[in-house]
């Protein structure tokens, strides 16, 4: 199963067109969000992707009426972190900021997502949990910009950058 993941849009409409475009392309199975979605607009250039999308809100997200109800339109589902996903016989665990991973139980190769410092990571914990941020899309930087795409039965991470 391949999922996508993005985190910290941060509202940028051109970028999350260019992300949808690839998470299409690239024949992702769902898509996972991070957080830091911003506006409820943002959820609505979400649209026209070709797979599910959940993920969890962020620190910058404080518009919740209007993303909630943008979820509810659209058929997303976002939660306050952690979002706990059970895909490819994998426990996924997601969370805007990584230091909400701390001291959570995790299963031993469960895939930990989260985002908050626009920075790409991959991390093996010592339990053979993969920690991944896919980095940011709020940047207005061409090439500098990325998201992931995971296998999620063999753990191996593709970066798009844009």
């Amino acid at each position: 199963m391949r999922i996508g993941v993005v985190s910290d849009t941060h509202n940028n409409l051109r970028n999350v067109a260019r992300i949808v475009e690839l998470f299409n392309a690239a024949g992702v199975e769902r898509v996972i969000h991070t957080g830091d979605i911003t506006q409820a607009k943002t959820l609505h250039a979400f649209r026209s992707l070709e797979a599910p999308l959940a993920g969890v809100f962020g620190n910058n997200d404080q518009e919740r009426r209007p993303l909630e109800a943008a979820c509810a339109e659209l058929g997303f589902f976002f939660v306050d972190p952690p979002l706990r996903l059970h895909l490819a016989d994998r426990e996924i665990v997601v969370v805007h900021d990584p230091l909400d991973l701390d001291g959570l139980a995790v299963e031993p190769g469960a895939l930990l997502l989260h985002g908050h410092t626009h920075r790409t990571t991959r991390e093996w914990q010592q339990g053979g949990q993969l920690a991944f941020n896919p980095g940011e899309c709020a940047g207005m930087m061409p090439g500098l910009n990325t998201i992931g795409v995971v296998d999620a039965v063999q753990l191996d991470v593709e970066l798009l950058k844009f």
